[in-house]
């Protein structure tokens, strides 16, 4: 805002390293403030804008699985409007997660919801995507105000069209560093947070490009990320295993590594003067993953002074000096590797070659009861809002096995389901899940899920030879629910063979006794003679 021209007067942030961070490079004095404890008559007279971005972790799409607290962080949203009724500027903007657009506009027409009585403030409510503004990085976010909305969508034919791949190679110069965005150089010596994290383990790798390429759920990504287009999201959270992780080409090009702090920056637009006061590496990340993009910032001021499109000053000429801080923050380096992870570190991953996409999967899993760990195989289909599932239990295996065609062609896997046998055989439950929580790869469940993965595929091929409807009705029969109801039944009947297979395969490992690697009871005299 200040390299725009606009005098902030009150900045109000509960965090003190934001706090520190803000104070450190834009040479004003704040204090830690709860918003939530504001007293509005505290608050200084005669304000022209008012700007806010309350937290959004309740609201996030990343909490659609349940966490969120929608009712928390809407107390955050009724405060910012508390703000604005009392102090009545000229033009307002609140910035948050697309999810919040549907959100505030049915509280605003729904009598005795929280945000019913800031009708009267009437914003406009829209999602942008700052990408469309110049920013490289495909970063939606609901704008809600009283704002010149259409001049600032007009600013949007101006901007430059930036990627991931602009961002990495200013940063990657030899040279002088050259600032993508605000046009300022700095020596390569003086271009701080650029420590690279150590390289993606194997077990690491295999993650990221699961959650990416081959998610069960969500739509693929591209991985590595693409440098000739905006990034993803860069996000507050700097896991090393996540869908929503960057992760590109490393530059001996053989390997693929994340960003640097300074890339994420500058990524979100942040100047390379710019300093981040945070006592860790996750600090920093957290801090620039939160942030409203000061490069949109910039364009929401110079709009509320009523400049137009064609007014509109490049953002490679700021008007105010951007320099480096007097004194430098410590440097954070990011994590070292070898921490084991919680004794009951959940595991999820579906099978290659029996995973169809919005849902639909095989996968291996494990669980906890009483002390002890067990893994197992299961099978989700059905829409999205009623997730069914088959039990793949012993009994299943033995029903299956008691059609000829699938008595008849089961040997002809036994190459791969040996191979799973000598895992089990191997290892213990525990000694699996011991591996997982200490990340060893090659002793880990990840083998087992390939292994299973091939047997599927086997069993697959071993059914295709039999008869298309009869296996369709196998399938929608196991599939039915109590009351007869098939769920995805056209999708269960286009994949059919290879959801038989799943079936068998499941049920069969389902059956396994982990002690001996051999199937329990009814089924091992099954195995036996079908071998």
């Amino acid at each position: 805002m200040a390299c725009a021209g606009i005098e902030v007067v009150g900045a109000y942030e509960i965090w003190p390293a934001a706090v520190r961070t803000y104070n450190c490079n834009l040479s004003t004095r704040h204090v830690v403030s709860d918003v939530r404890a504001l007293v509005l008559e505290s608050l200084p007279p005669n304000i022209s804008l008012v700007v806010g971005s309350p937290p959004c972790t309740e609201f996030s799409y990343s909490n659609r699985g349940g966490s969120g607290n929608i009712a928390e962080g809407l107390k955050d949203i009724v405060k910012f409007f508390e703000v604005v009724r009392h102090v009545r500027p000229t033009a307002w903007i609140m910035e948050n997660v697309p999810r919040t657009a549907a959100m505030i506009r049915s509280g605003l027409e729904t009598e005795g919801h929280p945000l019913f009585e800031f009708r009267d403030l009437s914003p406009e409510i829209g999602v942008f995507d700052f990408s469309d503004f110049g920013l490289p990085q495909a970063r939606s976010r609901c704008l809600v105000g009283v704002f010149p909305f259409e001049r600032l969508r007009a600013l949007v034919a101006r901007q430059p069209r930036r990627t991931l791949g602009d961002v990495i190679s200013a940063l990657g110069t030899a040279e002088d560093v050259v600032d993508p965005h605000w046009g300022i150089t700095l020596p390569k010596d003086q271009i701080t947070e650029m420590e690279p994290e150590l390289p993606l383990t194997g077990e690491q790798l295999r993650m990221n490009r699961e959650a990416k390429r081959f998610h069960p759920v969500y739509n693929d990504m591209p991985f590595p990320d693409l440098l000739d287009q905006p990034s993803r999201t860069v996000t507050a959270t700097c896991t090393r295993v996540s869908r929503e992780s960057i992760v590109i080409t490393a530059d001996n090009l053989q390997s693929v590594r994340r960003l640097t702090v300074r890339e994420r920056a500058t990524l979100q637009s942040f100047p390379i003067t710019y300093q981040f006061y945070g006592t860790s590496h996750s600090q920093k990340v957290k801090m620039i993953g939160n942030a409203v993009p000061p490069l949109f910032a910039y364009l929401v001021g110079l709009t509320a002074k009523g400049l137009d499109a064609g007014a509109t000053p490049m953002t490679d000429e700021p008007p105010s000096p951007l320099v480096l801080p007097a004194n430098l923050p410590d440097l954070t380096p990011p994590h070292a590797l070898g921490i084991a992870y919680p004794a009951q570190r959940r595991f999820r991953a579906a099978l290659p070659g029996l995973r169809f996409k919005s849902g639909m999967r095989f996968q291996l899993a494990n669980s906890f009861a009483d002390g002890s760990t067990t893994w197992a195989v299961e099978f989700f289909f059905g829409p999205s809002k009623k997730v069914r599932s088959v039990a793949l239990v012993p009994t299943l295996y033995e029903a299956l096995l008691n059609v000829p065609f699938i008595r008849k062609t089961l040997p002809v896997c036994r190459v791969q389901l040996d191979g799973v046998q000598a895992i089990v055989e191997r290892q213990s439950a525990e000694m699996m899940q011991s591996a997982w929580r200490r990340c060893e790869p090659e002793a880990g469940p990840y083998a087992l899920v390939d292994q299973l993965g091939q047997a599927g595929i086997a069993m697959t091929d071993a059914f295709s030879s039999a008869d298309p409807e009869h296996v369709a009705r196998i399938v929608l029969t196991t599939c039915a629910d109590s009351t007869g109801t098939i769920a995805s039944k056209d999708k269960l009947t286009r994949n059919a063979t290879s959801i038989l297979a799943g079936l068998v395969l499941g049920s069969w490992f389902n059956a396994l006794d982990w002690t001996t690697g051999e199937a329990c009871g009814r089924e091992a005299e099954i195995i036996a003679t079908t071998g």
